[in-house]
């Protein structure tokens, strides 16, 4: 989701901002009760006590998180017009809150909850005992990677309400601001100097390119001007003309030479000071850390020798289908020799952008027709397709889903990368839309945030193995939809699943077994079809993002696990709409909590006549 920590940079999936973001960014400065028990604001009774601390922790965290709270539609003029204060005093002081807040919750009476509060409450505890166990490994003194950070804040407009005068002026008193965020980012990457806390050097070194973009001579050629360029037609002349100058002058007094400082420290300072190493074990207890990344990504309590294990096996099941496909079509040459094809043969890629976009314009519309043969319930927020913007796409996936607004005010949209189309095989368009779009990740996430029955933090609450896995288990559902037809798309569905089971084989070599970037490259390029440069940028974002790229597999593999289960013990009762609408029905969750909502409705449908 794109991971690119959406609390502050938001560019991709929210499915990455719970699980991974909120336990490394750092709110604004403490107001007066962040250093007191949650538990100040509660009464007596165990449900209302629950719900009144839950209701607390969220509007704190729209307070927190300012850019989190504006993505939601949840923003207001203050959150709207500032960033979050990510200074080390800050850290300190959520930190302390998230203790103070299990005090609070420890004391609630578990026993005297609803079933469904029992696990509101479970999920609860999980996130914030999670987030404070995260805080030994000082994950938030590495606050850019090369997919996200302050050299790409620009795209944040993308989702921010900018209709009229005072969203404008909102906006713009968050440039203002950004210098100081800006300083506030390289106070702490110091501190990761100090602390041998730092990244790779191989994936920090698309940074500066990245960084100066934002170094122009000519504020209106900034990227930060796009917004300003083509302002509603609604507002007008004169606060157009004024909110132009205003921001020609903040982008040329304040942001390029804040950029331009920054770009020296991060060439002439940080970068040097960076690992010649890859993986997290290098890091100070960085195979505990590794550890612990397991099990919050997977909500499950397998070793990474064990995850590396079900990798193996997957890529030799994977593999066992491809060589069928390739005897299929008939090619007489090696696996290697298939794949080059593939690679190489124009037949497979389209030659420009344009042409590109209209491929998957037309792939989209061929599968929202096909949805009510699986699902009961489907969300009413639509989705759209965009181009990933140019600033970013070169260092970037092949795509990414962005969730709609809660306000309803903004749709989910399929973004896609249209940089170096001889790159992008048309054999993977199909397998790509069901992941990012329907039935994948948009009719996931819409559902989830229309379930009106949950508390807030469950509504937007994102278990990766969850999400993701639904993501991944939805590629099969292409079958279901009929796609896949030609056997280079089946090919491609292959290819896909192929990716996803190399990730628990590179992911937990390159962070507990000490291998190497180009090992994992070379891994990578032997076992799948995809093109060197997505394989490029996917062992870069793994480098970046530890243990992430798990949960796709292990989320699909317990899916596929419980459908196989309901099938069998239903019988000719087994209803795929039903099975497809119990597992989204509760929204994101760990594996287990997954288990048992399907073991309970297989018991349910067995007893009915």
């Amino acid at each position: 989701m794109r991971f690119y920590t959406l609390c502050r940079f938001i560019a991709s999936a929210l499915s990455l901002f719970l699980l991974w973001s909120c336990s490394q960014q750092q709110p604004p400065k403490a107001e007066s009760d962040i250093d007191k028990p949650a538990t100040t604001v509660l009464t007596n009774n165990a449900e209302n006590q629950f719900k009144e601390l839950i209701e607390h922790h969220w509007q704190k965290n729209m307070d927190y998180y300012p850019e989190f709270a504006s993505y939601l539609g949840m923003g207001n003029d203050q959150r709207n017009s500032r960033w979050q204060d990510i200074s080390l005093e800050s850290y300190a002081a959520h930190l302390q809150d998230t203790k103070n807040t299990l005090t609070s919750l420890t004391a609630i009476d578990r026993s005297k909850l609803s079933d469904a509060d029992k696990v509101n409450y479970d999920l609860f505890l999980w996130q914030q005992q999670m987030d404070v166990n995260e805080s030994q490994f000082q994950t938030h003194l590495i606050p850019i990677t090369q997919r996200d950070g302050i050299q790409a804040l620009d795209d944040f407009a993308n989702y921010v309400p900018l209709k009229s005068v005072q969203d404008y002026d909102n906006w713009l008193a968050r440039l203002q601001k950004l210098p100081a965020l800006i300083a506030q980012t390289q106070t702490l990457m110091e501190k990761g100097i100090a602390s041998g806390v730092m990244p790779s050097a191989d994936t920090m070194a698309r940074v500066p390119a990245q960084l100066k973009k934002q170094i122009v001579d000519t504020p209106t050629d900034s990227l930060f001007y796009k917004p300003f360029a083509d302002i509603d037609s609604k507002i007008s002349a004169s606060d157009q003309q004024r909110l132009q100058q205003q921001a020609i002058e903040i982008i040329g007094q304040q942001l390029v030479p804040a950029y331009k400082e920054f770009t020296q420290f991060f060439e002439n300072q940080y970068l040097p000071a960076c690992r010649d190493t890859h993986g997290v074990w290098d890091l100070p207890k960085g195979k505990e850390f590794y550890r612990y990344l397991v099990k919050y990504f997977t909500t499950t309590d397998l070793t990474p020798e064990e995850i590396h294990q079900i990798g193996l096996q997957e890529v030799a099941r994977n593999r066992a289908e491809m060589d069928e496909v390739i005897a299929e079509v008939g090619f007489k040459g090696s696996f290697d020799e298939f794949v080059q094809f593939l690679r190489t043969d124009p037949q497979f890629y389209y030659d420009t952008p344009e042409a590109l976009m209209e491929g998957y314009l037309a792939v989209s519309k061929r599968l929202d027709p096909e949805l009510v043969h699986l699902f009961g319930k489907l969300p009413r927020v639509p989705y759209g397709l965009k181009a990933i913007p140019d600033s970013i796409a070169p260092d970037t996936t092949t795509a990414y889903y962005s969730s709609p607004s809660a306000d309803g005010t903004r749709a989910g949209y399929y973004f896609v990368n249209l940089y170096q189309p001889h790159t992008r095989p048309k054999y993977e368009m199909e397998v790509l839309s069901v992941h990012e779009a329907v039935p994948g990740h948009h009719l996931q996430i819409a559902l989830q945030m229309e379930l009106g029955e949950l508390p807030m933090f469950r509504r937007f609450q994102d278990f990766t193995v969850f999400t993701e896995g639904w993501g991944l288990y939805s590629e099969r559902l292409g079958y279901d939809m009929g796609l896949y037809k030609d056997p280079y798309s089946r090919f491609g569905q292959l290819t896909y699943d192929m990716w996803r089971s190399v990730r628990l084989v590179v992911d937990t070599g390159i962070h507990y077994m000490g291998w190497t970037r180009q090992q994992a490259i070379d891994y990578f390029k032997a076992n799948a079809a995809k093109t060197e440069e997505d394989i490029i940028n996917e062992i870069d974002r793994y480098i970046s993002m530890p243990g992430q790229a798990l949960a796709y597999k292990i989320g699909q593999l317990k899916i596929l696990e419980l459908r196989q289960q309901a099938e069998t013990e239903l019988a000719d009762k087994f209803d795929i709409r039903a099975f497809h609408d119990v597992v989204l029905g509760a929204g994101s969750v760990p594996l287990y909590v997954l288990q048992a909502n399907v073991e309970q409705w297989i018991k349910q449908q067995q007893l009915v006549q």
